[in-house]
């Protein structure tokens, strides 16, 4: 569904308010709705129905992929300009080689970026007129080239001598100064590389285009090399906060991105004892790699007195421990620094310290704490405060007033995606390519040698293959270790089925160093509640650290607005140096302590208003806490937003709906989302923010007089309960009625391997393996997620709607609960023969082989013109060529079978080159494409066709988890039959649900049968499922049996069946395992040339691992024989020659007689004799073995006796 057009100003988009130009008339009082008793005049249906047409308003702005695609957008607005402006100028300082100076001075280059420029993806044609040509997504697929766009930056390169000038020091204050004499100055545009394009972003030529190259493609993904490449989003810690943990003592620490930025306050243990832990606390700060008493600290920064700094940690708590604490603090800085209270001894004491570190900073001690402590404040007293702050949080956790931070709840985390990952990625290249470019550009500075232009020192291969190179191999730069690099970051998009590619793009990954012990990292956590789904996760390692985004989940990204003057308006005092904070609560942004304000609840209470009003954005995320005093506000990217209606403003529905239908092409459509949050009808919760809330579950809530009391006690009302799952869960009917391990698996596992119809355009891609449905189905039931997914406007959909259909991957098949001869135990399916003559579960199985050769511009640069290779068709040695063409390639609907040649290549000194199908692989020839790539190579492609007919072995599965396999094909005069003479598709054991907990096929079986006779209940939506006995009274409507169950007859014998068989459609998928694709047996063939024992591979017909558990079931059944000729004679069996005398081995060797003559046969060196020599027969592996423990001076001894 993609971030379309119309996703607007929140989440990076612009408003749609343009179009809504008589909507401006309908601006009233919003007093005039705040009536909390203006619910009752709504009626329950009516909000129902308004909160479906509100979600689908939801996903036709955002669609399901924004947070990909507005990520993106936001980094190659802002952010790239941002990376390169943080890199600052560089000075290129000469080499000040005596030799090399000449007579002139020692030159010095200073090089700045400036504006940073992105062209839309182009390629050249090579036709010789050098005209571009814009490059489209499929010309990248098809050509296996990376769908990218130049990156153009503005360059100033200027190049000086430095003279010592002496001054006026009554004017200037110094004596002399350096001063440049600038040499050149230089300034120009140039390509600093290629950058990466994400399809459907801003950037692509597809954004906004009539129509796309397929239907079910929404974008958010890049293309490399050919192959579609996605980011996983990461989960890290967030920085806009104080954190409070304790490992290694008690701590608070305050992060920055910068390093020199980070402070971190701890409650550690001295002893006047040495060898003995604990004794008397004190607070120590680790600040510019060196630590500080935080007395010391305090004084450094300005503070009088002792009773000052008592103020400004400004705790009320008589406790003796907190003062037993302060105490030995003041004790350990007089200590340390006898007399810091007097001038600024205790400023010099830290600057001791500081310049006493490894790598001490070259700024003065009274910059290092302007710029690097709390940089945000600017005063000293303002620093002294917040340190204030950070003790008496420290203080708070001591006494157990204040929890420590859960590392797991996701107020405390933050999602990198496209736009932070590449900004990562993007820094350490541009930094490479900035010292490769300093390096050898002070090889130039010497007087002998000229400068010359830039570009031809920035090599702009670094970053355009730096950035190629992290996407094509998964390993991304480190967070914050700089020289390490990280997988799980970057994934290849699965093209399974749509729902696959969808589910993959909204992934979520949690890096840990191991996997074993993370903690409660894997359990599900309150805070998931509606932003990650609690069920779709992997199973084994991943478990819990893999998560999937839930369905209305929308990541922020960063407001650039500034918002901090709307406080004031609001009631937001400023800080100030020496006023009190008795009574005030802290106001902070992001982490950063902006102010302070008296009435807290009306200062929240006027920002969330306007934020409704649209006076704020939509993404700011507001928090009040009361038991610390705090009002923390938000707006930073990362964080999971979900929409919730806000209950006191339900009433301006009616009001909204009366307006929306006087409006020309608005009348009987749903409303635009963009609407509803600027009416304050709906808005975005983050998770910090939705402590404060009251959320009922559902509508239904609202209306319920719970023991008298007022339905206002709700602030907000979800949309729907099943918004809570993920995508892949939201869709699986009866959801909420099955285990959750057996939902987990159709969500994770069944739902991506399902085969259904993958793309509209097969025609213009080359994918090595894909699967396509014949006869994909859209099943019988709906649920709120396909629906609000789905597309209006359709008179086959049920009330208009389409659900989307390409979601669901399979066929409605009717499914008997039943015993047939045995065949279907252990999960085994029985399937009607005749149902699959007539195409059911019929699918397509396509495979394309990839060949590549040099062109000619490349050959060209080569030195042996002997080995260029070209394609063509030759006489193989290795395969066959009767379906090649004189070109190499096969004609269209060519028949090749195994050991066929696919792709025919041949050198010119006669080498053969040819691609050959290998062992089980075949089909019809579908399509052969001819092209070249950015590499300077021509490559083709064959893509081979083979239909597939579900055949003994293949796996199928129910949306509820129930797996299993194609066990017996019944002939259809076999089966059983109703009195109707409906014959089911597909019989299951009645074993399958009882120890699996899955009723929910059940329901769905009974659903369908009363949809299939005209039911109008249709509705199988998660934690809103119809009843029991709503499902049972539409049957019994339509003429069944209310449970389901039917009389049939044996199809065998025509006799009536005395038990009652359950039977209904239910939804069942094919996947992509099938037996052709296993099914692996070898006599004898290719073997290792060490070991000589069979080769692994299946394709290269290699044997079947044969382990030690199957061999104790050999021994078990006695079948000696049969393990002898399993593991020796079929498979590296030899012989070796054994001397009984002396046991060793006896080599054969060729040695000379008496006579001259010579003579080849087994000999015993140790012995020196040929007698009593004998054959024995032993694997090739043993032999092997011996002989090298004989090459390291080991020899074996055997023992033999004559059978």
């Amino acid at each position: 569904m993609g971030a379309s057009s119309d996703a607007k100003d929140d989440i990076g988009m612009s408003s749609k308010a343009d179009k809504f130009s008589n909507v401006d008339d309908m601006e009233t009082d919003d007093d005039e709705f705040l009536d909390p008793n203006g619910i009752n005049d709504l009626e329950e249906e009516f909000l129902k129905s308004f909160c479906k047409e509100a979600a689908m308003s939801f996903f036709n702005e955002y669609g399901l992929i924004s947070h990909q695609i507005n990520s993106y957008n936001d980094f190659i607005k802002n952010g790239l300009q941002k990376v390169f402006d943080s890199f600052g100028e560089i000075v290129v300082e000469p080499g000040f080689d005596p030799s090399k100076k000449g007579e002139s001075e020692w030159r010095y280059a200073s090089v700045r970026f400036g504006k940073v420029s992105l062209d839309q993806p182009s390629f050249w044609g090579g036709d010789g007129n050098g005209k571009e040509y814009n490059m489209l997504p499929r010309h990248a697929r098809l050509q296996n080239m990376t769908y990218f766009s130049r990156m153009k930056v503005n360059i100033s390169v200027q190049v000086y001598t430095q003279k010592l000038v002496t001054s006026d020091k009554f004017k200037t204050g110094k004596d002399q100064y350096v001063d440049r004499e600038v040499i050149s100055d230089d300034n120009r545009d140039i390509i600093i590389g290629r950058f990466p394009v994400m399809v459907k972003s801003d950037l692509c030529w597809m954004k906004g285009a009539e129509k796309g190259d397929c239907d079910f493609d929404h974008g958010g993904y890049f293309l490399i090399k050919g192959a579609e490449k996605t980011f996983i989003a990461q989960e890290h810690l967030s920085i806009k906060r104080l954190w409070i943990f304790n490992s290694l003592g008690l701590t608070v620490a305050y992060k920055s991105e910068m390093k020199k930025n980070r402070l971190i306050m701890r409650l550690v243990g001295i002893s006047k004892v040495e060898d003995i832990k604990g004794g008397e606390k004190v607070l120590t700060v680790y600040f510019l790699s060196t630590e500080i008493p935080v007395w010391i600290l305090f004084f450094a920064l300005g503070v009088a007195s002792d009773k000052e700094v008592i103020d400004l940690i400004d705790y009320d708590d008589k406790d003796a421990s907190i003062s037993n604490i302060l105490f030995a603090s003041i004790h350990e800085a007089d200590e340390k620094c006898e007399g810091f209270r007097r001038g600024k001894k205790a400023l010099g004491y830290v600057d001791k310290l500081v310049k006493n570190t490894k790598f001490p900073p070259t700024e003065s001690i009274e910059e290092c704490i302007s710029k690097y402590l709390f940089s945000s404040l600017k005063a000293p007293k303002l620093k002294a405060r917040f340190l204030g702050y950070m003790v008496k949080c420290l203080l708070q956790a001591y006494t157990g007033r204040r929890k420590c931070d859960n590392r797991d709840d996701f107020r405390n985390k933050r999602f990198d995606l496209a736009g932070e990952l590449l900004e990562r990625e993007l820094r350490v290249h541009l930094a490479h390519a900035r010292r490769r470019m300093a390096k050898v550009l002070q090889r130039d500075l010497y007087g002998d040698r000229s400068v010359r232009p830039i570009e031809h020192y920035l090599d702009a291969s670094i970053i355009t293959n730096g950035l190629t190179r992290a996407f094509s191999t998964g390993a991304w730069s480190h967070p914050f270790k700089r020289m390490e690099r990280i997988s799980g970051v970057v994934a290849t998009l699965g093209r399974a089925n749509p729902l696959q590619t969808m589910s993959e793009m909204r992934r979520t990954r949690q890096q840990v160093q191991y996997t074993g012990k993370v903690g409660d990292a894997r359990y599900p956590h309150p805070s998931h509640w509606g932003r990650v789904c609690f069920l779709s996760t992997p199973d084994g390692e991943n478990c819990g650290l893999v998560k999937n985004l839930a369905i209305t989940g929308l990541v922020s990204t960063n407001i650039l607005e500034p918002i901090t003057s709307k406080f004031f308006d609001c009631g937001m005092e400023e800080l100030e140096d020496d006023a009190s904070l008795q009574g005030k609560f802290k106001v902070f942004l992001n982490g950063d302590w902006v102010g302070v304000c008296k009435d807290s609840i009306s200062f929240v209470a006027e920002l969330r208003n306007m934020r409704r009003r649209k006076e704020l954005p939509h993404q700011v995320e507001i928090k009040r806490d009361e038991r610390h005093e705090e009002v923390r506000i938000f707006s930073d990217a990362g964080r999971i937003l979900r929409p919730l209606l806000v209950v006191e403003n339900l009433n301006k529905i009616s009001y909204l709906k009366k307006n929306l239908n006087k409006i020309k092409g608005y009348k009987g459509e749903s409303y635009l989302f963009q609407t509803l949050l600027d009416k304050g009808i709906i808005e975005l919760i983050g998770t910090e923010e939705e402590e404060d809330c009251r959320t009922a579950w559902g509508v239904k809530y609202l209306f319920m007089d719970r023991e008298g009391k007022s339905p206002s006690q709700y602030t907000h009302c979800e949309l729907d309960m099943s918004f809570l799952l993920g995508l892949s869960c939201g869709i699986v009917p009866f959801a909420n009625h099955d285990h959750a391990r057996r939902v987990l698996y159709q969500s994770q596992k069944h739902s991506s391997q399902a085969i259904g119809f993958s793309t509209t355009n097969p025609n213009i891609r080359v994918d090595t393996l894909s699967h396509q449905l014949h006869y994909p189905q859209r099943p019988l039931f709906c649920t709120m997620t396909s629906d609000c997914l789905g597309k209006q406007g359709h008179s086959l959909g049920h009330h208009g709607i389409l659900p989307r259909p390409e979601f669901y991957n399979g066929q409605n098949a009717i499914v008997a609960v039943n015993v047939h001869l045995g065949y279907n135990q252990e999960d085994s399916l029985v399937m009607n023969k005749a149902s699959l003559e007539r195409g059911m579960f019929r699918s397509e199985h396509i495979r394309s082989y990839k060949a590549e050769v040099d062109n000619k511009e490349s050959l060209e640069k080569r030195r042996k013109p002997d080995d260029c290779v070209n394609f063509g068709k030759i006489q193989s040695t290795i395969g066959r060529v009767d379906s090649l063409d004189d070109d190499g390639f096969p004609f269209i609907g060519a028949n090749l079978q195994s050991g066929d040649i696919v792709i025919g290549r041949c050198a010119e000194s006669g080498a053969d080159h040819s691609v050959k199908l290998k062992h089980t692989e075949r089909g019809m020839v579908q399509k052969v494409v001819l092209s070249s790539n950015d590499d300077g190579k021509n490559y083709a492609v064959v893509s081979l066709r083979q239909v597939r007919f579900p055949c003994l072995g293949d796996k199928f599965s129910s949306m509820h988890g129930q797996k299993g396999v194609l066990g017996f094909l019944e002939s259809q005069e076999n089966f059983p039959f109703t009195i109707q003479g409906i014959v089911p598709d597909i019989v299951i054991n009645p074993h399958a649900f009882p120890s699996r907990q899955t009723p929910g096929q059940l329901l769905e079986a009974a659903l369908g049968k009363g949809i299939a006779c005209g039911g109008s209940l249709r509705y199988a939506t998660p934690f809103s499922t119809l009843s029991v006995d709503a499902i049972t009274e539409q049957l019994h409507r339509a003429g069944f049996s209310r449970w389901g169950n039917e009389r049939v007859y044996n199809g065998r014998t025509g006799e009536m069946v005395r038990s009652l068989i359950f039977m209904g459609p239910t939804f069942y998928q094919r996947l992509i395992h099938m037996s052709e694709d296993k099914v692996k047996f070898r006599n004898t063939g290719p073997v290792h040339p060490l070991t000589r024992q069979p080769v692994a591979d299946r394709k290269r017909f290699g044997g079947i691992k044969f382990g030690e558990m199957e061999r104790d079931c050999l021994i078990a059944h006695g079948a000696s024989a049969n393990l002898h000729e399993r593991l020796f004679t079929l498979s590296d069996s030899s012989q070796m020659h054994i001397c009984r005398k002396c046991n060793n081995i006896a080599n054969v060797i060729q040695r000379s007689l008496p006579g001259g003559r010579k003579i080849r046969g087994p000999y015993c060196r140790m012995c020196e004799s040929l007698d009593d020599i004998v054959k024995v027969n032993v694997p090739y592996g043993a032999k092997l073995l011996c002989q090298e423990l004989f090459s390291m001076g080991i020899s074996l001894k055997f023992e033999t006796k004559l059978c």
